[in-house]
């Protein structure tokens, strides 16, 4: 598929750049988006935040008001509309969501019903392409409104589960790549590991594919001889990560191959500035020019 931009010099030249970043998280998106736009004329989009806020906020915040209403002191007041109960994302703090999604398993440790678990990764996911489709809304609101010339789209590790990187008619990143340059951010070896590390001790909620969730969870109960109320969350989660991240590295690979651009993780770090990101860039697609 042709990319927004097709030499490093159209990159450098562009008086619009507008990217999009991709990736296992802990690999310098959001940080390359925060370094873009202390630069001072690059708008920063977060898919995770939109998602948290524009399509998933109701449910959120009705998920904490269930858990209020448990405490009668706090259900009285409720009902009153006495106080106000709602979350606080942000770009670097996206519990909210996470809590929201949650884990399947025994209720006493905070799991939910499996089919309640499916729901709610259904509603995330129809948010996610949501948001990734609002990209080009907010690459014209970026600019009509604040003034932005430059434009970077930070999305969510999960892009991979919701678009098909093989399929030239996808509708996502058929929208993506008229209006962005996709840039994967490639993995370092071994950092597998380090993610399996990080996650066994904060287990956080993700996104699976409807398929690859059921079959994950139906080997696990076979496996374990567990009932589904007898799961610990966190047990699972950590059993479902360990899959998930190895699923996920052709696919990102698949994408920058048919759609955009790949850059090192260990070149993300050595970025300090605007210009430095800038350049990086061109030089990826100067690699990705290149005859093979």
């Amino acid at each position: 598929m042709k990319r927004l931009y097709d030499s490093p010099a159209a990159f450098r030249d562009a008086p619009e750049k507008r990217i999009a970043v991709f990736g296992m998280s802990g690999l310098g998106k959001t940080r390359l988006a925060s370094l873009l736009r202390a630069g001072g004329d690059w708008f920063h989009y977060s898919v995770d935040y939109r998602i948290g806020t524009a399509y998933m906020g109701e449910y959120i915040t009705d998920n904490l008001k269930r858990q209020a209403m448990q405490v009668p002191f706090l259900a009285e007041l409720l009902r009153s509309d006495s106080i106000y109960v709602g979350s606080n994302i942000t770009f670097n703090n996206l519990a909210p969501l996470s809590t929201f999604l949650g884990k399947p398993g025994d209720p006493a440790k905070g799991g939910l019903p499996f089919a309640e678990y499916q729901r709610r990764q259904a509603l995330h996911r129809r948010a996610e392409v949501n948001a990734l489709l609002d990209t080009e809304p907010f690459i014209d609101r970026a600019r009509d409104v604040y003034g932005y010339p430059n434009f970077i789209c930070d999305t969510g590790g999960s892009i991979c589960e919701v678009v098909a990187p093989d399929d030239p008619s996808d509708e996502v990143l058929s929208a993506l790549s008229s209006q962005t340059l996709m840039i994967w951010i490639e993995s370092p070896d071994g950092h597998g590991a380090e993610l399996i590390r990080r996650y066994r001790a904060d287990p956080k909620p993700i996104y699976y594919r409807p398929e690859m969730l059921d079959t994950i969870w139906n080997a696990y109960l076979a496996e374990t001889g567990l009932a589904e109320g007898q799961v610990d969350p966190d047990d699972f989660a950590v059993h479902a990560f360990t899959q998930v991240i190895h699923h996920r590295a052709p696919l990102y690979a698949a994408m920058a191959r048919n759609w955009g651009v790949a850059v090192s993780a260990a070149d993300v770090e050595t970025v300090r500035d605007a210009a430095d990101a800038e350049e990086m860039i061109a030089r990826a697609l100067g690699t990705a020019a290149a005859p093979a």
